[in-house]
């Protein structure tokens, strides 16, 4: 019996050996040799280490097929190490990043290949260039439908942002949202107009043709002077548009004006060649990171002076590990101690002047950043929640000093910016329109400045007598919190979510449909952001192809 079972496995593994183990479907479906057969009761991918033994009466033959599930285990477990090790392989000679392991178009991927089997080939380099591609660009068109859709109802908001490429090129990328989300429009070069405002504002006013004016209820741009001035031709075109500087941008450049300040700009500096001595040094470098445990500080960018705020802060967390490393006995032997810039950093560290500045600075920034973060943020429709933010950054600011000549300047800035970028009649509104903030204030309605934006929008926005006088009736209950803005269910979700976008628009009154026109516009492009880098990587990989 002892034989019979040997030369049964030698078969076993034969065969085996003869598959094409990176088929796990095929190698679960295998027959093998014996009495038995093995039943497919797997899933999916996690499965495929899971065995579930067949029903028996029988003890021999449970104890032939404990042998022989052992075997099929180990070879499963060697079949899915190649798989993987040669996906990891194409990973790495492609560069690609390892966050794109999660996407789930790679894993419906693997599912439509194992489901093939082991004969498919490979896409050609014509395939997977024009044709494939192109059915991908028809498949992705029929995915923006349900977003088109929605901007006829609810509106949208064009946003636009410019950066420039790795071959010096200026473009100006284009994304329309709205409140089912954003998609991105179109990219143009822009590169012999960008600087002019006149060029500027005929590129805008066709991306509004593209998408009707009906429906577009602000373009989004950055503050530069050439924007601000396609922004006020475009408005005096289009009467029924809002132009808006995009808030982040705003915030930022708060920020940098702060940062001018000669105290703060002072301490920045310090900031900034601390760090980067210590970064520009294998020796310093790996000081840091022995006093630290490991955690790297922040360097300034220049792109985005937030940054500085965030490099402050975390020399601030790391001061007492700063400050061991530039007294410790490493650094004393170490000859860039005996530099001139070694002694400069080292002088600053050790300044209580310096120490005190960088909370000030924190202590002035911090709110900004918060705001910052909120804009930055998709998590919720942040028109009905900036007008409150600032004013909070403001009060949190003021709380954090008893002298107001600590940060009257800092307000004179703040104050600025607000009024000549920022504040806008779309930001007044939808803080009014916000239940959380309007039951909570009683007096906003006697608020001139968020009352006229409040008005300036329903004009705009709307635009028919009869439907702004149907408006105006039912702002009587918004601000009663009677009839359905009185309701139990009502008053519990206040502060919770915005209006139900799910909803057909026809279940609205006038005035949640003027809400939601404003509360589900955006108001920051950063988010184009993240096309920068992507699309910059696919026009470069077309340039290569021949």
């Amino acid at each position: 019996m002892d034989g019979k079972k040997h030369k049964q496995n030698e078969a076993f593994n034969k065969a085996i050996q003869d598959l094409e183990v990176a088929n796990a479907k095929d190698l679960w479906k295998l027959e093998v040799l014996g009495d038995f057969r093995l039943k497919d009761t797997r899933k999916g991918p996690m499965d495929l280490n899971l065995y579930t033994k067949p029903q028996s009466t029988n003890a021999k033959n449970r104890k032939d097929k404990v042998v022989q599930a052992g075997i099929r285990e180990v070879c499963d477990k060697k079949a899915t190490e190649r798989v993987y090790q040669s996906i990891a392989r194409f990973w790495y000679q492609a560069g690609l990043s390892f966050n794109l392991i999660k996407l789930e178009s790679f894993h419906d991927m693997l599912h439509e290949v194992a489901h093939f089997g082991k004969h498919l080939k490979p896409p050609s380099y014509h395939d997977i260039r024009v044709p494939l591609l192109q059915k991908e660009v028809e498949y992705t068109n029929e995915l923006m439908k349900p977003l088109k859709e929605q901007w006829t109802s609810f509106g949208c908001s064009i946003m636009s942002n410019g950066w420039t490429d790795r071959k010096q090129r200026s473009i100006i990328n284009f994304l329309v949202n709205s409140s089912s989300g954003t998609m991105f429009l179109k990219s143009v070069d822009a590169s012999d107009y960008v600087k002019t405002g006149e060029k500027i504002f005929e590129l805008l006013d066709s991306i509004v043709d593209e998408i009707g004016e009906e429906n577009v209820v602000q373009v989004i741009t950055d503050n530069g002077s050439n924007y601000v001035l396609a922004g006020r031709l475009l408005e005096e075109k289009r009467k029924k548009i809002y132009w808006t500087p995009c808030a982040a941008h705003c915030i930022d450049l708060m920020l940098e004006d702060i940062g001018k300040m000669p105290n703060i700009k002072k301490t920045i500096q310090r900031a900034i060649s601390l760090v980067g001595f210590i970064y520009n040094h294998t020796s310093t470098l790996s000081m840091l990171r022995f006093f630290t445990g490991g955690r790297e500080l922040v360097r300034h960018a220049i792109t985005r002076f937030a940054t500085s705020y965030l490099s402050l802060e975390r020399i601030h967390q790391e001061k007492t590990n700063i400050r061991k490393m530039f007294v410790s006995e490493e650094w004393n032997e170490n000859k860039l101690s005996k530099d001139a810039k070694g002694k400069e950093v080292t002088k600053t560290v050790l300044m209580p002047s310096f120490w005190k500045n960088v909370v000030y600075i924190l202590k002035v920034m911090a709110p900004l950043v918060k705001v910052l973060r909120l804009v930055d943020s998709e998590k919720k429709p942040v028109m009905g929640y900036i007008y409150e933010a600032m004013d909070k950054a403001k009060e949190t600011i003021m709380k954090s000093f008893k002298n107001e000549s600590k940060y009257k300047d800092v307000f004179a800035i703040i104050d600025k910016r607000w009024d000549i970028q920022l504040h806008r009649p779309l930001h007044a509104a939808g803080h009014f329109l916000n239940p959380e903030f309007f039951y909570a204030n009683p007096q906003m309605e006697f608020n001139g400045e968020i009352i006229r934006g409040l008005y300036d929008c329903i004009n705009k926005l709307l635009g028919y007598l009869e439907m702004e006088k149907t408006v105006h009736k039912e702002l009587a209950h918004y601000k009663a919190a009677s009839g359905m803005f009185g309701s139990t269910t009502a008053k519990a979700m206040r502060g919770e979510v915005a209006p139900d976008k799910r909803q057909n628009i026809s279940t609205f009154s006038h005035l949640l449909k003027c809400l939601c026109l404003i509360y589900f516009v955006c108001i920051c492009s950063s988010m184009v952001a993240d096309v920068w880098f992507r699309y910059s990587l696919f026009a470069t990989t077309c340039n290569k192809d021949p």
